[in-house]
């Protein structure tokens, strides 16, 4: 059958250039360049769904959540059971879509057969559906089975989302998970290690800015707390402003802090992570608030910052992208390589104790110990 010239043009099929000017309605909330593909992986009444929850003051962060949950459900329900996404869903539908989400593959037969099977990943990662590790956050597939119920209960249908089944299978399978993120890292990112994870942020989108901004960063300042980088804000970098221009843009200088108000540290970063940071925050125009944040999937920057374990999920994605293994890697790691780097080297720091205590003492280096 010959297709027809917009049909050439988008890739789209006709019923999915009928959903595509459908989402068109809604152009303020999905980017344009978006909106192919959510017409290829909703249905006719998802779109439909989606343009009555706008026409009835659903708010824009809202529906782009719910958009890029329902998407992916349908996705992930394709790849799974080769057939649509049914409603309502059965509840044994629920059931897997959490184990695929919550339970890592092992080499036992049940650990095997609940983790997400490599055909349903390849299909997902082919979509550009996922791009980290296949394993949620637990918060993520929370999110996703709530929107999962939103769009049942707006066709006016009922599901077993409240369940006991399903409440217990959340139970069980966060349990283990949440165990393996309080390990702390058996590997320390040393300078080789850093280098493979940077090499996997070459794209040059918003995403990729942020992750070596922050993964630069992490080890730039001796590896400091996943808690403290999630933590800092613009107003905590300060640009060197007495150098010449020249030397400023060769080689950019920045003074962080870090810390709590009572325990305020500063460290000095210059270079290529200097750099990288002035990128992330020149690119996502960033002027005020926190300094790492989400960025999703349509290059949206959001206001809130980035959670520690978010900082902790970005370090062992960009592991298993580098082809390390993420369960032996997490942002503690940081803390490691600087260490083992203080005991090889002994080479000093730049980080300056604004306390009181240190006022007439002068700046501490990594040569010296603590003070306590």
């Amino acid at each position: 059958m010959r297709k027809s010239p917009l049909e050439a043009i988008t890739g789209l099929d006709e019923k999915a250039l009928l959903r595509a000017e459908k989402l068109d309605a809604l152009d303020a909330i999905f980017p344009f360049q978006r909106r192919d593909q959510l017409a290829l992986l909703l249905s006719d009444e998802d779109a439909a769904i989606l343009r009555k929850l706008s026409d009835e003051g659903g708010k824009p962060n809202t529906l782009r959540a719910v958009a890029a949950d329902l998407a992916y459900i349908q996705a992930w329900c394709r790849a799974t059971t080769d057939a649509p996404l049914p409603w309502p869903a059965p509840q044994d539908l629920l059931l897997t879509f959490v184990s695929h989400h919550l339970r890592q593959p092992s080499s036992d037969t049940a650990g095997a057969r609940e983790a997400m099977p490599v055909y349903v990943e390849e299909q997902l990662r082919g979509k550009k559906l996922i791009k980290g590790a296949a394993q949620h956050a637990p918060g993520t597939v929370r999110r996703r089975l709530a929107s999962w119920s939103l769009i049942t209960k707006c066709r006016g249908l009922s599901g077993a989302f409240d369940g006991a089944a399903v409440k217990g299978k959340l139970k069980l399978a966060i349990a283990p998970a949440d165990k393996s993120q309080l390990k702390m890292s058996a590997t320390a990112i040393t300078p080789e290690i850093l280098k493979r994870l940077l090499k996997t942020c070459t794209k040059g989108d918003l995403v990729d800015l942020r992750d070596r901004a922050l993964l630069s960063l992490a080890a730039a300042v001796g590896g400091r707390g996943r808690a403290e980088l999630a933590a800092l804000r613009v107003d905590d970098l300060l640009i060197d402003t007495t150098r010449t221009a020249a030397v400023a843009k060769r080689r950019p200088r920045l003074t962080v802090r870090t810390g709590s108000a009572e325990k305020r540290q500063t460290v000095v970063v210059t270079g290529k992570p200097a750099q990288a940071l002035l990128n992330w925050t020149g690119e996502a125009g960033i002027v005020s608030g926190p300094l790492f944040r989400k960025v999703d999937q349509w290059g949206n920057v959001s206001r809130r910052a980035l959670t520690p374990q978010s900082v902790n999920l970005i370090v062992k994605a960009r592991a298993e992208k580098a082809g390390l293994d993420p369960q032996h890697i997490s942002s503690h790691g940081f803390r490691f390589g600087y260490l083992l780097e203080i005991a090889t080297s002994g080479a000093a720091v730049s980080i300056v104790n604004r306390g009181p205590r240190q006022a007439t003492k002068g700046p501490r280096t990594r040569s010296e110990p603590p003070r306590r």
